[in-house]
């Protein structure tokens, strides 16, 4: 099997440059590419559109590229978390698409599958819905207008495991299972940062959520952070 591990950030993101349009894996701050989201901020890369389900925190996950002006473009589904992302927005300075969750998940997987389009009920009706097609069908015995989306076709996807494989193939835990699995089907080209990165037959295949066919480059993280973004702490019981 082909081998696709390789040592060093700067080797996993050859090939990523400006003006490109990137899909990141994770939900909220779980599961999200730290090192390689490092990496693409030391290297300086600008004018970026990034999908992802959220535009991370200040100061951490896409926030870093937030704020060195990075990104001209985030297509996501929620960004209620960023500062800097609302003020870049109010301001002018950043192109903003938001898009219904369950759409934004689909978009991506659709691409996975070789599907060019889809029908969703989700949007009709509303701002989602200006300039795209709205047809009617018939499903369950009901007839409503389901809105035409089309999928993403991003240049690369960047996405987190906890565990993997040299030959690319993925294990999430938890929540960090919600996007890295979609956002990794959808990439043109997908790379892979691991907490463990064990050789080919280590991995028990009933557990696998990525196959490796999805993914062409996998580096092994070095240092993970792991941020929580709201800590609430419950009342003690008498």
């Amino acid at each position: 099997m082909i081998n696709k591990k390789v040592n060093s950030i700067e080797e996993a993101l050859e090939g990523v440059s400006s003006n490109m349009t990137i899909a990141f894996g994770g939900f909220g701050l779980s599961g999200i590419p730290e090192n390689l989201i490092q990496g693409i901020v030391d290297k300086g890369i600008t004018n970026l559109t990034c999908i992802s389900n959220n535009a991370g925190v200040d100061n951490f996950g896409l926030g870093l590229l937030l704020q060195r002006k990075q990104i001209k473009k985030m297509i996501s589904s929620y960004v209620g978390e960023n500062a800097e992302f609302e003020r870049q927005m109010l301001s002018g300075e950043l192109e903003v698409e938001l898009i219904p969750q369950g759409t934004l998940a689909t978009r991506l997987m659709a691409a996975g599958f070789g599907m060019p389009v889809f029908y969703t009920p989700a949007g009709v009706g509303t701002e989602v819905a200006e300039g795209k097609e709205v047809r009617k069908f018939t499903f369950h015995g009901i007839e409503k207008e389901y809105l035409l989306e089309k999928t993403f076709e991003p240049d690369y996807a960047i996405v987190k495991a906890w565990k993997g494989d040299t030959a690319g193939n993925l294990i999430y835990r938890g929540a960090a299972g919600n996007f890295n699995h979609p956002a990794a089907m959808c990439g043109k080209f997908t790379i892979a940062e691991v907490e463990e990165l064990v050789e080919i037959g280590e991995l028990d295949p009933n557990q696998i959520h990525t196959p490796g066919v999805f993914v062409n480059r996998i580096i092994q993280g070095k240092k993970y952070e792991k941020r929580i973004e709201n800590r609430t702490v419950q009342p003690k019981s008498n």
